[in-house]
């Protein structure tokens, strides 16, 4: 953990608990473990109350993102036009459920209360982009989409090393 980050809290004052971890989350994007045990030492808490809190709220995650969020919306408007059934085409293509990300890192899929896109429901949103009207049919051509994404960014990093070497 960065030393600066406690520094900025009175040792000790457990009030504190949650908006450290909050600021954690921020650099590391999660809540790493070693992080939980120099918080819980600092602040002179049981870790077992540390994790307590990090798992009790919603904001908070122990395990990093992938480079690619997914969030399905389960709102009112969604839910009546078969989101449910978008996200079972998600895990199954993904082979993950939903508050996990895929083994290579490149997808995390969750699900949200609402995205506040109803008119155009049911709704999935990778990233920045949102997928309206979305049906079970156009996830392959979805994800392939983010995959190419990452096959493209891999074969630059290649090239670029390749080059490097030979020049």
């Amino acid at each position: 953990m960065k030393k600066e980050i406690l520094e900025r809290y009175p040792p000790k004052d457990r009030s504190n608990l949650i908006a450290l971890l909050q600021e954690v989350q921020e650099v590391y994007g999660y809540l790493p473990k070693d992080d939980l045990r120099a918080i819980a030492e600092y602040l002179n808490l049981p870790l077992s109350s540390v994790y307590d809190v990090a798992t009790f709220y919603n904001q908070f995650r122990l395990t990093p993102l992938g480079k690619n969020v997914i969030r399905v919306c389960r709102g009112a408007v969604c839910h009546v036009k078969n989101s449910a059934n978008l996200l079972i085409a998600l895990e199954n293509e993904l082979g993950i459920k939903a508050g996990q990300t895929t083994r290579d890192k490149n997808f995390t899929l969750e699900t949200v209360a609402c995205i506040g896109a109803c008119d155009i429901a049911p709704v999935i949103n990778i990233n920045e982009e949102y997928y309206g009207r979305a049906v079970n049919k156009e996830i392959p051509k979805i994800l392939a989409k983010y995959m190419q994404e990452e096959i493209s960014k891999n074969k630059i990093k290649k090239f670029n090393g390749i080059e490097n070497q030979t020049a």
